[in-house]
């Protein structure tokens, strides 16, 4: 039997262990509701009472990918190297294996970090002693900006403790000038400047976060109090239409054409026919975003979007399909056209070769590139209705594309045109148009008369995987298919019967070309520049079923300086687009069109 002497002890035990354990939860309550619950109120408390620090949670600007998924441009972790002067000055106490203080003199940790940072070791020194002298409680200086991940990590392992590394967001284009004048680039402080960096900034951008923190007087982050008030958000993917070993391919032949030809300048595009995905557009000369300064100002952009020009006898073709679709001509209409003739209203047009008064069919008309024949039929069209179908083919306003700075092209008011602007135009010359807007206008033709939105961005693929930007599948008719299909044939008798049909033939492949020589204007004084032209061949493959539109242009160029310049340059550039794309070979041969009537 317990007494009651034994069980006043034992009780009072129980009510004492009873007591501690009541007060312990009442601490690891007390604890959660400070640290969890509420930690977001006692951190801002702290704030207030200046026991609470904070940093920058750095988010990464989103890459930019072609059509496989392969980085193009995307962001690499920089830092800068800071120091504490007052600490540094001092050198490092440590101890050896028997415990004696050993103490190295700043002079020494300076050659110890220059080594790595690839300065001048009395540079770096210098930088501590002058910020001393300056003032002997200085707590910071840097010693250098943007050094790499692998430069970070060897200054870390120094175990150096007054050194700090804050990062910076760096840009790195992986190919250099593979798609330069497309991709753009940012600035020294992450900014876009130019092309699509700056275009789909709302794509790219990232949002940096914050991360709060109670410390000691001494600096040391106090365990647990870490808080996140603002979540770093990294930028979205931005993914383009471009292919890139196309694209590096497009670059090395246009460099080499331009040279060789002795150009300005130049470009090669390709065109997917049917959705209107730009999947190449090279130009040159280029410019490497990791080093832009390294290029004029003039080269940093891109300007087959910016500069228009005239397209020459390329606008043949556009003007055949508005009058066959008009009803203004038909395929059995046929002119009667001399080398050179005063039209009605004095307008005088002359072709590029001299020969006798022709009955040319249409055909004959584009084989030939006969300025008077187009002329002829132009005259058949009303205005109102040229002008109508410029605006749907895309030749009077900007592609869809939106590239900074596109032009929309140049074309004065049709309503104040005279006699010899009005046949002039119907051959390309006194319009202006960009290098997309013509690749689009040809893109109709080769689809079947539908004009799709030339798209270099495919999708921007945010961090939360939410995808936007998806490129508008919905064509617009601009002519009927007849039409189309019409013009189509009579641009493959270009290329089988024209004077280049050996020059741009690839075996087992029916395509359709036309060439284009547009005189250049002095940007002072306005008038055409003598002798000066911008050449271009357009086409497409294969053309009983066309996938891909290539148009290759040259600016000035002066060993060859007709549109010839550029049939060398665009049978190559097709021919690696029939490869890189797998396109089957067409199984028949082009009809053969009459030229005269």
């Amino acid at each position: 039997m317990t007494t009651a002497a034994s069980r006043s002890p034992r009780r009072r035990t129980v009510i004492a262990l009873a007591v501690v354990l009541i007060v312990l939860v009442a601490f690891v309550v007390r604890l959660i509701d400070i640290q969890v619950v509420n930690a977001r109120e006692h951190v801002d408390d702290s704030l207030s009472m200046g026991l609470q620090s904070s940093r920058v949670e750095y988010a990464s600007r989103g890459s930019i990918v072609d059509e496989n998924g392969i980085p193009l441009a995307s962001s690499v972790n920089r830092y800068d190297v800071q120091i504490d002067p007052m600490l540094a000055a001092k050198g490092i106490t440590t101890r050896d294996d028997d415990g004696d203080e050993i103490t190295t003199e700043w002079p020494e940790l300076a050659a110890r970090i220059a080594s790595v940072t690839g300065q001048d070791a009395a540079e770096v020194q210098k930088t501590v002693t002058d910020a001393v002298a300056d003032n002997p409680d200085s707590r910071y200086a840097m010693i250098a900006r943007s050094v790499s991940t692998e430069q970070y990590r060897a200054l870390v392992a120094l175990g150096l403790p007054f050194l700090s590394f804050p990062p910076q967001a760096g840009r790195m284009y992986p190919d250099g000038a593979v798609g330069g004048n497309l991709l753009g680039f940012v600035g020294s402080d992450g900014q876009p400047l130019e092309g699509l960096e700056s275009a789909d900034d709302s794509c790219l951008a990232s949002s940096n976060g914050k991360v709060v923190f109670q410390q000691s007087r001494d600096g040391v982050v106090l365990p647990g109090t870490e808080v996140v008030t603002q979540p770093a958000v990294d930028g979205g993917t931005l993914k383009l239409t471009i292919d890139r070993d196309l694209q590096w391919y497009m670059q090395q032949l246009i460099a080499e054409q331009a040279q060789n030809t002795g150009s300005l300048g130049g470009t090669i595009t390709v065109v997917e026919a049917k959705t209107g995905k730009i999947r190449a557009l090279a130009e040159y000369p280029t410019v490497d975003p990791n080093d832009p300064t390294a290029s004029p100002a003039t080269e940093r952009g891109s300007a087959a979007f910016r500069d228009p020009h005239e397209p020459g006898s390329t606008m043949k073709a556009i003007t055949a399909a508005i009058g066959l679709d008009s009803g203004s001509f038909s395929t059995g209409t046929t002119v009667t056209a001399s080398s050179s003739e005063t039209l009605p209203g004095g307008a005088r047009v002359s072709d590029s070769f001299a020969h006798p008064a022709n009955t040319y069919t249409l055909t004959g008309v584009l084989i030939d590139s006969s300025n008077v024949g187009i002329s002829k039929f132009g005259d058949m069209i009303p205005l109102d209705t040229r002008v109508s179908y410029l605006d749907k083919f895309g030749l009077t306003q900007q592609t869809a594309v939106g590239f900074p700075g596109e032009s929309g092209g140049i074309m004065r008011d049709p309503s104040s045109w005279d006699k010899q602007t009005f046949y002039n135009t119907t051959f390309g010359q006194g319009i202006s148009v960009t290098v997309p807007q013509l690749a689009g206008a040809y893109q109709t033709i080769a689809n079947g008369g539908v004009r799709m939105p030339l798209s270099l961005v495919e999708s921007c693929t945010a961090a939360d995987g939410t995808v936007t930007d998806v490129p508008d599948a919905q064509g617009t008719r601009v002519v009927s298919e007849d039409a189309a299909r019409t013009v189509s044939q009579m641009l493959e008798n270009v290329a089988t019967q024209g004077t280049l049909a050996t020059q741009v033939a690839i075996p087992g492949y029916r395509i359709g070309i036309k060439t284009g020589t547009g005189e250049k204007t002095d940007p002072v004084t306005g008038a055409y520049k003598g002798d000066a032209y911008f050449t271009t061949m357009i086409g497409f493959a294969p053309a009983d079923d066309p996938q891909y539109v290539v148009e290759v242009n040259l600016d000035e160029p002066r060993t060859v300086k007709s549109s010839a310049a550029t049939a060398p340059a665009f049978q190559k550039a097709m021919t690696q687009v029939l490869k890189n794309y797998r396109v089957i070979p067409s199984g028949t041969t082009t009809p053969e069109l009459p030229k005269f009537g």
